[in-house]
């Protein structure tokens, strides 16, 4: 399995905007053969460490590299990121495997 977390900060205010986008992806990357898991998350009220206003974090489990890779080059995440580019300030993403 591949754990991916991905951080995503939008240009100061526009987190609702760029997650609209994102939600609106969202069920075709559930339906990817091998996605385990994808959502976003934001800071929980109170947090001790929060990421911010203007970010959030994709939380996404893949059943293989295999799956991951297709995701990145499926057609409706290259429509999702050209959408969503001018939103975009930063986004690092964290591929990790299990421990």
């Amino acid at each position: 399995m591949i754990h991916v977390i991905a951080v995503i900060t939008a240009k100061p205010g526009q987190r609702e905007a760029l997650l609209a986008l994102f939600r609106a992806n969202m069920p075709a990357v559930l339906a990817e053969e091998g996605c385990i898991e994808y959502g976003p998350v934001v800071d929980a009220p109170g947090s001790r460490a929060p990421y911010g206003p203007d970010t959030f974090v994709v939380v996404e489990k893949w059943a293989s590299p295999e799956a991951l890779k297709a995701h990145a080059a499926s057609s409706h995440m290259v429509t999702y990121g050209n959408a969503s580019a001018h939103l975009v300030a930063d986004r690092v993403i964290h591929v990790l495997i299990p421990a």
